[in-house]
């Protein structure tokens, strides 16, 4: 289940959001990829910092429903293909889009991509950290 949002844009006219507070409910990337297939739709592919703003946006909306703001991770559909750990200078060539798509925007938090065993990609969505960070 999640919160589905739409707009008249004829490329991405939906987006489906899902947060669980409850940490039994939360799914791996796999999973959560194979939720959105069922969908009839592909985890989130990033195509400008415009669109990150939007996204953004629509978490802040859901997660300060409820209880309270609350921070959470959101898996996107940038994984990073390939076997094996890459050198940090080749490591964020690495990474793809899992719907196949091209954009090539990145928008890395600091130390990241950290090329270790982490190989999906998650969006922080932490509005209780430190402003600036």
């Amino acid at each position: 289940s999640g919160q589905k949002v739409c707009y008249g844009d004829f490329k991405r006219s939906c987006y489906k959001l899902a947060y669980f507070q409850d940490l039994s409910r939360r799914v791996g990337f796999q999973e959560a990829r194979q939720a959105c297939e069922i969908d009839g739709g592909a985890l989130l592919s990033l195509e400008s910092e415009a669109e990150q703003q939007l996204i953004e946006s629509m978490l802040q909306n859901l997660t300060k429903s409820g209880s309270g703001i609350s921070d959470g991770d959101f898996w996107i559909g940038l994984w990073r293909s390939g076997d094996g750990l890459a050198t940090s200078s080749a490591c964020p060539d690495l990474y793809q889009w899992a719907d196949g798509s091209i954009s090539l925007f990145r928008n890395w938090y600091t130390d990241e991509p950290s090329c270790g065993s982490e190989a999906c990609v998650v969006m922080y969505h932490q509005p209780t950290a430190n402003p600036g960070l």
